[in-house]
């Protein structure tokens, strides 16, 4: 099986264009393709990771990837998916955003000897003469055109500004400037993005000839990937002082069975002929595949270590076996107790379980609250200090959400 093939079969490909020369490309390793993350927090996130698979995925087969940091564009703001405008960053916040996606990819892409560049689009945008670069680029798109773009299409009704009107032509310079600077050839980006991305293919044949060579994908199933990274308690982040190994690890584990195998296929590095196998795999056996999903992709961002740690402190809490060192933890001070003791309302607050006591009174009134695995029915039940000492006691809320809280 081709490169090209995995990727089709692997369900990564949606559409695309001049299929046969994008084949060549990618199935002997001359392509040099690049994918933008914009820097609108300080870390990425699990709706990333189908890009940042493709990237390794075909990295391996000898090609070269550009990760495009959106240094740049983060001034103005993607409206892709959006209903309103997005909120203005500082350049010192951008900047700060840029440094710590460099260090997350770094650990993910191999950037040694030239094997994968990172780039920010700040160097070609920010210094931009906005007279001669309308004069140049602008007079290559028609404002009829880009109306009919679903990025835009949806925002018309409760307003588009025309600072956001700029980005298609802004992303669609990118990849004119990374073809002429690096010889970048070849674009990745999902669904929500198909507009922009048409843009800048077309802008570089417009501008320096038919022949010249630049192709565009489109990754399949990216908008609901950045769906994926997103939960009732916010996004599921890659770095592990945001979202732990652990959380991390639970977020695969508790995906939907519907999903599971397809996130085998498109996430992992798994053999397709093995998960061909797991086809027919049901009940009990989609539970399996889920561990195998969540372990597989939490050794892939945190280690091996830490994804084992994940593994046995899972067991431990729904298996009744496995170590429970490395759950979640909530450490309580004496100046959280009341002589010695606290209620339940409060420890559901202190760990982070609720954000408020009455939504805690209103998880135990529900009967969704439970610690060492007895539902607790009492809104005033009290733990003691002595109870939360050692190996302390697990809270949990709901199905999926949980705290060990020790008392020191």
């Amino acid at each position: 099986m081709t490169v090209f093939d995995e990727l089709k079969a692997r369900g990564l490909l949606a559409q695309l264009t001049d299929e046969e020369e994008i084949k060549e490309l990618v199935n002997n390793g001359k392509a040099v393709f690049y994918i933008g993350f914009d820097p609108t927090a300080d870390s990425l996130h699990v709706g990333h990771f189908m890009a940042l698979c493709l990237m390794k995925r075909l990295q391996m087969a000898g090609n070269k990837p550009i990760a495009l940091i959106g240094g740049g564009t983060a001034m103005i703001g993607d409206p892709s998916g959006r209903t309103d405008m997005r909120s203005m960053m500082t350049v010192e916040t951008i900047d700060h955003n840029c440094e710590c996606f460099k260090e997350q990819m770094s650990k993910f892409i191999d950037f040694s000897d030239g094997k994968a560049l990172m780039v920010n689009n700040a160097e070609w945008l920010r210094d931009l003469n906005y007279i001669e670069f309308i004069r140049d680029i602008g007079a290559h798109f028609s404002v009829n055109r880009m109306l009919t773009a679903e990025c835009y299409k949806q925002r018309m009704e409760k307003g588009l500004s025309f600072l956001e009107f700029n980005y298609m032509i802004m992303q669609s310079y990118d990849f004119l400037a990374l073809y002429e600077r690096y010889g970048c050839n070849m674009q990745f980006g999902g669904d929500d993005q198909w507009s922009n991305m048409l843009g800048g293919t077309e802008l570089i044949r417009r501008k320096l000839g038919k022949d010249a060579y630049a192709m565009t994908i489109n990754l399949l199933l990216n908008s609901e990937g950045k769906k994926m990274g997103k939960t009732q308690k916010g996004a599921v982040w890659l770095d592990p002082k945001k979202t732990s190994p652990f959380e991390f690890y639970q977020y695969w584990r508790n995906i939907g069975d519907a999903d599971v195998l397809k996130c085998i296929r498109m996430l992992t590095f798994i053999p397709l002929e093995e998960i061909d196998k797991m086809d027919t795999w049901e009940g009990s056996q989609l539970n399996t595949a889920k561990e195998i999903l969540a372990f597989e992709l939490t050794k892939m961002i945190h280690g091996e270590e830490e994804a084992t740690k994940a593994q046995e402190a899972a067991k431990a809490l729904f298996g009744g076996a496995g170590n429970s060192a490395d759950m979640p933890t909530a450490t309580l001070t004496d100046e959280d107790l009341t002589d010695g003791s606290i209620d339940i309302l409060s420890i559901l607050v202190k760990s982070g379980l609720v954000p408020t006591r009455n939504e805690g009174r209103r998880a135990v009134e529900q009967g969704g609250v439970s610690v060492d695995g007895e539902k607790v029915t009492d809104i005033k039940a009290v733990y003691t200090k002595e109870q939360m000492a050692g190996d302390g006691i697990v809270v949990k809320r709901g199905k999926k959400n949980f705290r060990k809280v020790i008392a020191e």
